[in-house]
């Protein structure tokens, strides 16, 4: 029976966390990165150049890194979300959105985090929504799994709104 269980979640998760649910980007109001990472970032400034969206908005991580602090002093909008989590994160880009009448936005993470985040942000964002999803290292993936599994039945659970 434990046998069954363990392929039971084995197959859950590669379906949530590693099978990809990105989306093809399309013209947004603005691609928002989510703890702009090295893997990440460089995704939503190509969408930006390549005239998907006319604005890069970025959440930093804690502390910045150089690579963010950059990207915010060449014109990003950077913000830092309370409390630092992916949650804070989606609360932030709701008021964002409500604030700059964004309609549409397209938010970059990395495929591991897309299935949740996807979520969450859809709790605080009514408009359109496309997810976009960054390259990962498969070195950590079996840890993101993890942590992304535990995080995603909490949020099911117990800290269901926005």
């Amino acid at each position: 029976m434990l046998g069954v269980l363990v392929l039971a979640y084995v197959a859950v998760a590669v379906y949530l966390f590693v099978w990809p649910h990105d989306q093809k980007p399309a013209h947004a109001d603005a691609v928002v990165v989510l703890a702009g990472t090295d893997e990440r970032l460089p995704v939503g400034q190509r969408l930006v150049r390549e005239g998907y969206a006319p604005l890069l908005v970025v959440s930093l991580s804690k502390p910045p890194a150089r690579v963010q602090l950059e990207a915010c002093a060449h014109g990003a909008l950077c913000f830092r979300a309370h409390p630092f989590s992916t949650r804070g994160e989606a609360r932030a880009i709701g008021r964002l959105a409500t604030s700059r009448h964004w309609r549409t936005v397209d938010v970059v993470t990395s495929k591991f985090h897309d299935f949740r985040a996807r979520l969450l942000i859809g709790r605080c964002y009514h408009g359109g929504l496309r997810m976009i999803g960054a390259p990962q290292s498969a070195k950590h993936l079996p840890i993101d799994v993890l942590k992304e599994s535990a995080k995603l039945a909490y949020q099911l659970v117990v800290a269901r709104g926005c």
